[in-house]
């Protein structure tokens, strides 16, 4: 595959990177600011700049750690993986197509104070003019920019030196006259004049030695620019007479010919149309990239990644952002869309700070050349304040936005998923970050163990499934020298008084105490009985446990017919209510069981039922299987930290362990004994759907665990397991 030649050094980078932000951002939008926030549009500027100090220096890192045609897209699709990186693809390049094209279109006013020239003709002109240029390589490009930057800033700086002894104190008057929301929403609109800061991170493959070239390119015009930007909008609005730019389309104009007559005037006319033709001309440059950069990628069709032999410029992609530049000028009303495409531009900067997070904590391949400083709170900051300006870009710019995300969505799952199955560094990291915390929930468990068990019988049970339902309590319990209490509940109707059912014992109730005194022998462990008597068993259930303080209930699982899935019976409402855990086991018998097995949806392993399917294991001599899903579509990152994660965890037990994936295709599993598993943490799922296991049917009886309410995993939480596991 061709390489792009690196001919770009840093007068360059600077060039393209302050051209790409003085343009409609000085020129355009002070009047604009002005009618929002009054005088204090100065401030909006200082603060829109250190706003954007986050992201600069996140890009900064990531440029020099991957030097890459793209910028933007590479850094969030390396790090947040290709549906993001499509998104930010996507909209980033419609975002400075759109604001090339108004760029243009905003030059126009300024041009026509001394030419009476159709608008759109002549911006129809340069963009192709500028189209041309940019087919013909990125030298030439550079050394335009060159040429335009610093043209443009002589005739900036003669305004600024020659208007600041015009300045009037009182025009200053009443500076927070709109108060916080008139500067945030201020500073909100101006902050797309920073937007072209990193613009220059999408050519840095381009870039000699972007090391040091690209941070020094990005972060030395960020402040030239903030300081510029502040300069020139103290003179305007010093030099003005209150409101009198307000709404103007050529705001810098009008003030110039207050403080320098008409050759200042013409001085500024001929800035701004190089300014806005400069911001046109890096939107060509660096847009194009990103069709460029994303075909290599495989998200989009591989004839944008063709690299001109002539030229050595991506022609391919070149010529389809100027089709969209010219299509945009010609037919589209370029201000509206232009403001969302900048909102856009916000999110993707907040994007930009969580993906240097994800380099950082994943374990991909990364090596800066250069570091950001103060991480990560710089890019905390950088990532909260970005999505604080979203609110104060309006409901039309969000819903734009909106649109611009589905639609690259959209096309993320028709034309990229079937051909990509990588994944970002965020995914990684977040997924060993799980699996470290559920680690630590098994390694941390209070050492004390689970001191006391309540056996809830709540019907007849054959003296079989009763024995198997209270050798599971022993075996849990015998490691801390518990207790294990049996309790029968009776339930009788509202009507009879409950001293009818209690007086007397009946001949039941006596067999029903030998037993348990029986099997206390037998196990090993301290085993009391008792029976009770209520008109609400689940009532019951709960407030003897609560009084009782025991540790875990164990009862057997009931048949959940729909009704039941959506009302509720008895034993489903004890484990919504009860103030410790829940076993639900259904019930086929238990004889030491030796295969313990711990059944896996895709996540971790809940902490309780590891440490129920380790006590039984450990009482019986036996082991631990892990079965996990066996389906396809997993990378080879993510499977590795499975893997690893299943290792952390056979190591923290005391029994052997083996991992074993769960067959689909038809193939069998060995026999297990016991089978332990999580049930659902969230009533919404087990109200539609029954959740305990059926593929592979394990043929053996299963203990389903329902940690305390205070320990359950938030529905956030449990979405983020089974999505990255």
């Amino acid at each position: 595959m061709k390489e792009l030649e690196r001919d770009l050094g840093l007068p360059s980078v600077l060039a393209i990177s302050i051209g790409a932000m003085i343009g409609s951002g000085i020129f355009i939008l002070p009047a604009l600011a002005l009618d929002i926030a009054g005088p204090a549009v100065i401030l909006a500027y200082l603060l829109a700049g250190l706003l954007v100090v986050p992201a600069a220096l996140s890009k900064s890192e990531m440029a020099t750690a991957m030097p890459e045609a793209g910028g933007t897209y590479i850094y969030i699709e390396r790090g947040m993986g290709p549906m993001l990186g499509t998104i930010a693809g996507v909209g980033t390049w419609f975002s400075l197509s759109f604001k090339g094209a108004l760029a243009l279109v905003g030059g126009v006013p300024y041009l026509l104070l001394l030419f009476d020239l159709p608008l759109k003709p002549v911006a129809l002109g340069l963009a192709t003019v500028l189209i041309l240029v940019n087919i013909l390589g990125a030298k030439q490009t550079g050394r335009l920019q060159l040429v335009i930057v610093v043209v443009m800033l002589a005739a900036l700086g003669w305004f600024a030196a020659g208007s600041a002894p015009s300045v009037q104190s009182a025009n200053y008057a009443n500076f927070f006259g709109d108060g916080v929301g008139g500067l945030l929403a201020a500073t909100g609109l101006v902050f797309v004049s920073y937007a072209g800061v990193t613009k220059v991170a999408s050519v840095a493959e381009e870039v000699e030695d972007p090391g040091r070239n690209i941070p020094l390119g990005i972060l030395g015009s960020l402040a030239f620019t903030t300081v510029l930007y502040v300069a020139v909008v103290t003179v305007l609005v010093g030099v003005t007479d209150p409101g009198s730019v307000a709404g103007s389309l050529t705001p810098v104009a009008v003030a110039a010919e207050q403080t320098l007559g008409q050759a200042g005037v013409i001085a500024v006319i001929l800035a701004a149309i190089l300014a806005l033709i400069s911001t046109a001309n890096a939107g060509i440059l660096s847009s194009s990239r990103y069709p460029f950069a994303m075909s290599r990628d495989q998200l989009a069709p591989p004839t944008f990644s063709t690299v001109s032999e002539r030229f050595g410029t991506p022609v391919t992609s070149i010529t389809l952002t100027g089709a969209v530049l010219l299509v945009l000028i010609a037919f589209v009303p370029i201000l509206d869309i232009a403001k969302l495409a900048s909102a856009f531009q916000i999110l993707v900067f907040g994007l930009i700070n969580v993906a240097l997070i994800a380099f950082r904590e994943g374990t991909m391949e990364y090596e800066p050349e250069f570091t950001s400083p103060l991480y990560p709170w710089m890019q905390i900051f950088g990532a909260i304040t970005g999505a604080l300006l979203l609110t104060q870009m309006g409901t039309i710019a969000l819903l734009g936005a909106v649109a611009i995300t589905v639609g690259s969505v959209v096309w993320y799952f028709l034309y990229v998923k079937p051909r990509v199955s990588r994944e970002g560094a965020a995914s990684d990291a977040i997924r060993r970050q799980v699996g470290q915390n559920a680690l630590s929930e098994v390694e941390t468990a209070p050492g004390d163990g689970t001191q006391e068990v309540l056996v809830a019988l709540t019907k007849e049970l054959d003296e079989g499934r009763e024995r198997a339902l209270i050798r599971l309590a022993a075996d849990i319990v015998r490691p801390e020298n518990g207790r294990v209490v049996v309790v029968r509940f009776q339930e009788i109707p509202d009507q009879a008084p409950l001293t009818e059912g209690a007086t007397v014992q009946s001949s039941s109730d006596r067999s029903f105490e030998t037993r348990i005194e029986g099997l206390a022998d037998d196990c090993g462990v301290d085993i009391e009985a008792d029976e009770i008597v209520s008109h609400d068993t689940k009532h019951a259930i709960v407030n003897f446990a609560d009084n009782r303080g025991v540790d875990t209930i164990i009862a057997e699982h009931e048949p959940l017919r729909l009704r039941s899935r959506i009302v509720g019976d008895p034993i489903d409402w004890v484990v919504r209510h009860a103030p410790c855990d829940v076993l639900l086991v259904d019930n086929l018998g238990y004889d030491e069981p030796k295969r313990v097995v711990l059944s896996g949806d895709g996540g971790p392993y809940a902490p309780l039922a590891v440490s129920v399917g380790e006590a039984v294991a450990a009482a019986n001599e036996g082991s631990v299987s892990l079965w996990y899903p066996a389906e396809g579509g997993h990378t080879d990152q993510q499977q590795q930290r499975v893997d690893d994660y299943q290792t952390e965890l056979s190591e923290l037990l005391s029994v052997p362990v083996a991992a074993e994936p769960m067959r689909t295709d038809g193939g069998q599993l060995q026999q297990p004994d016991l089978l332990v598993r999580r049930g659902p943490d969230h009533r919404l799922r087990s109200a539609v759907v029954d959740e305990r296991p059926t593929i592979p049917t394990p043929g053996c009886t299963t203990v389903t665990v329902y940690p305390h309410e205070s320990r359950r995993p938030s529905l956030p939480r449990r979405l983020v397991e089974r999505v990255v596991f």
